[in-house]
């Protein structure tokens, strides 16, 4: 057992001293230049700023459409791509935003369009997926939703009768 574990000794001494090249002259200071860049360029994102986070309605008559704009402009340091808007309902449809990159500084919009559906107070939220830090940045949009007066009444179920 001894010789064994002289054995493994010897060859593990042998291994780690049988390199006689220096390490540090393998590496090339250019690519190491060019890596620092890289990863100091990953770490700027665009910042998506927008005029208003969320916008209120106010009152309306149910199932009557309304829309909004909401404009945004990139405060970052890098060009920002909107890859998608989506709402949290079929009933808040976001458009007519461009899917170009924006340079820093420069300014974009997109529509949101509400049909008026629900009662009462209604709130929805919609998400733009964006190459910003987070990734994702989310606006609403909010309403009072009141019955229409000239709709007519609906008939409440009778309950039955039991003798």
């Amino acid at each position: 057992m001894k010789k064994v574990v002289l054995a493994l000794s010897t060859v593990c001494l042998i291994a780690f001293t049988s390199c006689k090249e220096d390490a540090a002259q393998k590496i090339d200071d250019s690519k190491v230049a060019a890596a620092a860049d890289r990863d100091a360029a990953s770490s700027v994102y665009p910042v998506l700023t927008f005029n208003k986070s969320e916008h209120d309605f106010g009152e309306i008559i149910a199932k009557t459409p309304v829309e909004t704009v909401f404009k945004y402009t990139n405060t970052g340091e890098a060009p920002l791509v909107i890859t998608d808007i989506k709402s949290t309902c079929g009933c808040t449809v976001p458009q007519d935003w461009s899917r170009e990159p924006l340079a820093p500084g420069e300014e974009g919009q997109f529509t949101v369009k509400f049909n008026g559906s629900g009662t009462n107070k209604v709130s929805k939220a919609i998400t733009v997926t964006a190459n910003t830090e987070k990734g994702r940045e989310v606006v609403k949009i909010t309403a009072f939703v009141k019955p229409d007066p000239n709709a007519p009444a609906q008939a409440t179920p009778l309950s039955p009768v039991i003798k």
